[in-house]
C-alpha cells in the first residue's frame, strides 16, 4: 500500500510517500481502508519529534481518518466489513490503511461525508468536550475563543454560537476571522494588528464568562485578564509552540478558574458526560446543523506541503488528505 512515511526526526519535507506492507488487524482491532485523513498541530510535532510522546521514525504519521472497514479480528463482533467509520490513532493516519482498536472508531452518520468525518472528529469532538463539560458554557455568556481560525477554534466558534454564547473570535488574519464571522462570531480581534488586552477590554466591558485557548503563547496572560469574576479559562492545547506561565495572581484576584482538557484523560475520566456529548455531536452533524470547513485539500502525495502549511499557521479550518488514489 501506498503511505506518507516520517523516515528521519525533522521538518515536514522529511515525510515522503513509500510502498509498504499493509497492516493486519490484531486482537480486538479492525483495519479501515482510508479514503480521507485530517492534519492536526500534533501531527507536525510528531514528525519534529517535539511532541509530549515521541514516536521513533520511521512511521506513518496522522491521527484522524474516514474510511471503511476492510477487515476485522477474529474475536470483532461489533464492527463489519464494509462499515462507514471515522477514528482516531496517535499514528498511522496518512495511508491507504490503518489498523487500530475497535474502541477509537465511530460510525459516520448517515448524509456525512469521508472528508467531513475526518475534519470533525478530534476538532469538533474536542469542542463540543471543552464547551458541555469543562467550561460548562451557557445561553447568553460571553465566550471567547483564541485561535478561532483554527480547526478546534473554529468548531469551538460553531458550537459556542449554536449553544447561545455570544463569541469573540481571536485570529491571525481577517481571512480567519471572516470565516469565523460566517460561523457565528459577533466580535473579530486580529491579534496581529491591535493590543489583545485593549481589544478584549473594548469588546468585553463586563469581561468574559470563558475563554477556550488551544494557541498559548502570548495570548493566554492578555485572554486571561478578560475574565470577569469566576470565569473559567480552558487551555487546550499550545499551537503557537510556546506553554504560556500565568501569573497566580491573576487567579486569586479575579476568583477565576483554569481548567485544562486533554482528549485521551477525558475519555478515561469523563464517565456519562463522554457519550452524551459524542451523541449530541453526532446528531447535529447528521442534520447538517454543524459542517465542518474544510480549508485546504492535498493529495497522499502531498503529505509534507500540508504538514508545513499547517506548521506555518496558514490552515483554516481543517486541511485534509485525500488519500483516494
Amino acid at each position: 500500500m501506498r503511505a506518507s512515511v516520517c523516515t528521519e526526526h525533522g521538518a515536514p519535507d522529511v515525510v515522503r510517500v513509500l510502498d509498504v506492507p499493509a497492516p493486519a488487524p490484531g486482537p480486538g482491532q479492525a483495519r479501515v481502508r482510508v479514503h480521507a485523513a485530517a492534519v492536526n498541530f500534533p501531527d507536525v510535532l510528531l514528525v519534529a519529534d517535539r511532541y509530549q510522546l515521541s514516536v521513533p521514525a520511521p512511521f506513518v504519521p496522522g491521527s484522524e481518518f474516514a474510511g471503511v472497514v476492510d477487515e476485522v479480528a477474529t474475536d470483532v463482533e461489533d464492527l463489519g466489513i464494509g462499515d462507514r467509520v471515522t477514528g482516531t490513532t496517535l499514528v498511522g493516519a496518512f495511508a491507504e490503511a490503518v489498523v487500530t482498536d475497535t474502541g477509537s472508531l465511530r460510525p459516520i452518520p448517515e448524509g456525512v461525508g469521508f472528508a467531513a468525518a475526518a475534519a470533525t472528529g478530534v476538532a469538533h469532538s474536542t469542542a463540543m468536550h471543552v464547551l458541555r463539560s469543562v467550561a460548562r458554557i451557557q445561553p447568553g455568556e460571553e465566550l471567547v475563543v483564541l485561535g478561532a481560525g483554527g480547526g478546534v477554534g473554529l468548531a469551538a466558534v460553531q458550537l459556542g454560537h449554536r449553544f447561545g454564547a455570544s463569541v469573540t473570535a481571536v485570529a491571525s488574519s481577517a481571512e480567519k476571522l471572516e470565516v469565523a464571522e460566517a460561523n457565528g462570531a459577533t466580535h473579530l480581534i486580529d491579534h496581529r494588528r491591535v493590543d489583545l488586552r485593549e481589544a478584549l477590554r473594548a469588546a468585553l466591558p463586563d469581561g468574559a464568562h470563558a475563554v477556550i485557548d488551544p494557541v498559548g503563547g502570548t495570548l493566554s496572560e492578555p485572554a486571561l485578564r478578560s475574565l470577569r469574576w469566576g470565569g473559567r479559562f480552558v487551555t487546550v492545547g499550545f499551537a503557537s509552540g510556546e506553554i504560556p506561565r500565568i501569573p497566580l495572581n491573576l487567579v486569586l484576584l479575579k476568583g477565576v478558574a483554569v481548567l485544562g482538557f486533554q482528549f485521551r484523560d477525558f475519555v478515561e475520566h469523563a464517565g456519562e458526560d463522554y457519550g452524551r456529548n459524542e451523541a449530541e455531536l453526532s446528531d447535529l452533524l447528521r442534520t447538517g446543523r454543524i459542517s465542518a470547513h474544510i480549508g485546504a485539500t492535498f493529495a497522499l502525495e502531498e503529505v509534507a506541503e500540508a504538514l508545513a502549511h499547517v506548521a506555518d499557521g496558514k490552515a483554516i479550518g481543517k486541511v485534509i488528505i485525500d488519500v483516494r488514489p
